[in-house]
């Protein structure tokens, strides 16, 4: 009679362990949503734990889904998004217009037609030579990738295996930020990137007709020249009439 008290009292916490009351969800929820709103960085799952002593990644991941469904039922202008590896408010893509109104574009967002060019290559052909850019673009890109990589949009992520062992360059956490990004691999499908220009098309064989029709379609027609309608006939000159007095 004695032990099934004990084993009721071994069973207990276990059960309760992994139970979190409405309560304490959102506390966690409110904590995180503090975090958050006072940074424009994203901030990792590992940091948010840190920061907020809690004890599991879950909790991140169950304030995160709490948080947004909130504002998904308040109607609210934002969200929390993944992105470079970390959570970040971030306000929905339909008030793009009313924002861009409000606030002048950022200076990494004023990127000239061949910077872009230039980052889209690096993007899509990360790790790749400066060689390979110029060849692509067909100019000089020295002045460019410095910029870029001024903006630290991009960086330099290594030494290629070939005679003089020139760098590699790649983009940063700082370009998935700046364009929105979870990751490379959301980046929008290129693949005229990553395919060899394509080739000629063969020149077609001679053909097998005779040469005679070959000319006729080929050789415009001209009319034969034509004889005067009244000729001069061959001979001496026509006398003068004579002038009477």
């Amino acid at each position: 009679m004695s032990e099934s008290p004990a084993k009721k009292n071994d069973e207990s916490p276990v059960d309760q362990s992994d139970d979190i009351s409405p309560q304490a969800a959102s506390d966690i929820a409110a904590t995180v949503e503090a975090i958050l709103f006072s940074t424009d960085s994203p901030i990792t799952a590992a940091k948010i734990l840190q920061v907020a002593e809690l004890s599991s990644k879950k909790e991140v991941t169950e304030a995160v889904d709490i948080l947004n469904a909130r504002y998904e039922e308040s109607g609210s202008a934002f969200r929390i998004e993944m992105i470079a590896g970390g959570y970040r408010l971030q306000t929905l893509e339909a008030y793009h217009q009313v924002l861009s109104r409000l606030f002048k574009a950022k200076s990494e967002s004023k990127l000239s037609q061949p910077a872009m060019e230039t980052l889209s290559i690096v993007a899509y052909r990360q790790p790749v030579l400066r060689a390979d850019i110029e060849a692509i673009r067909g100019v000089a890109c020295g002045e460019v990738l410095r910029g870029l990589m001024e903006k630290m949009l991009i960086k330099i992520v290594g030494r290629a295996e070939v005679i003089g062992r020139p760098m590699l360059y790649g983009t940063t956490r700082r370009f998935l930020e700046v364009f929105g990004l979870a990751s490379l691999s959301d980046l929008p499908r290129a693949d005229e990137l990553r395919q060899a220009p394509p080739k000629k098309a063969p020149t077609p064989p001679p053909s097998d007709e005779p040469d005679d029709q070959a000319d006729d379609t080929d050789t415009p027609k001209t009319d034969p020249p034509t004889e005067p309608e009244h000729p001069e006939a061959p001979g001496e000159p026509e006398a003068a009439e004579p002038v009477s007095d």
